[in-house]
């Protein structure tokens, strides 16, 4: 049997991080976990990690700055925020930052494992939509090249351009119904495993992101519209590579 995906738990909180990995080990995942940035760097740098739990707030540098550093240095790992509960800016900004998905505290460790295995299913091609593209082929779409199989993105100029797991799940789910309006709820559904609060508006910011990605102007987007009131259209046409 294949060892399950290894997820890394950062928190302060020694409580925390000993139920988690207890729980998330139950459920076949392999738990390592680290109690400030300079732990995790560390632990980054020695291991192969598939995901990472990061909190918000840390000791030293927080997990926003931690966030950013592993964007810049354009890492892809995926990464779910625990953040406070209420606190709907540290949110956005997270998201912003390049995490892939949040959860608040107080949480139910079971709601953590559902985001967790939406996030994973999203870097490994999984899902069951039924209506998407087989892995291994290449889509090009306003002179972008998109490899489903190895997530890498091609711009128009020829520069390999790195994305986070939640930036790569919502252009997929694009490239594979272009032309098509899809609500906040469909791309929620489709993008993050069905996992998602009831109204999370989060997919706005996810948006946000990836038009910064592809030079869509924000303030007169042309390749990724928004429909008032219906959600997001995909303008460009797809073709297969």
């Amino acid at each position: 049997m294949e060892p399950g995906p290894h997820i890394l738990v950062v928190d302060d909180d020694r409580e925390i991080r000993d139920l988690l990995a207890r729980f998330l080990a139950r459920h076949g995942l392999r738990v390592t976990t680290a109690r400030d940035g300079t732990e995790m760097m560390r632990l980054l740098d020695e291991r192969r990690i598939d995901l990472v739990v990061l909190d918000l707030m840390l000791p030293g540098e927080d997990g926003l700055v931690l966030t950013r550093r592993l964007r810049e240095a354009r890492s892809a790992i995926p990464i779910v925020m625990l953040t406070a509960m209420g606190e709907e800016t540290d949110r956005i900004v997270g998201l912003e930052m390049g995490a892939d998905d949040y959860v608040a505290k107080p949480f139910n460790p079971r709601e953590l494992l559902a985001r967790i295995k939406a996030v994973l299913r999203r870097v490994q091609g999984g899902g069951d939509e039924g209506d998407v593209a087989p892995q291994g082929v290449r889509l090009r779409f306003d002179g972008w090249v998109l490899d489903l199989a190895t997530r890498d993105l091609l711009s128009p100029d020829g520069v390999m351009i790195g994305l986070s797991a939640g930036e790569f799940g919502l252009l997929q789910v694009f490239v594979e119904h272009p032309r098509r309006v899809l609500s906040r709820d469909q791309l929620l559904d489709f993008a993050r495993g069905r996992a998602a609060a009831p109204f999370d508006r989060s997919i706005d910011i996810q948006v946000s992101r990836l038009r910064r990605r592809l030079g869509d102007d924000a303030k007169d987007p042309q390749l990724i519209k928004t429909v008032r009131g219906g959600g997001y259209l995909f303008t460009a046409q797809v073709d297969r590579a």
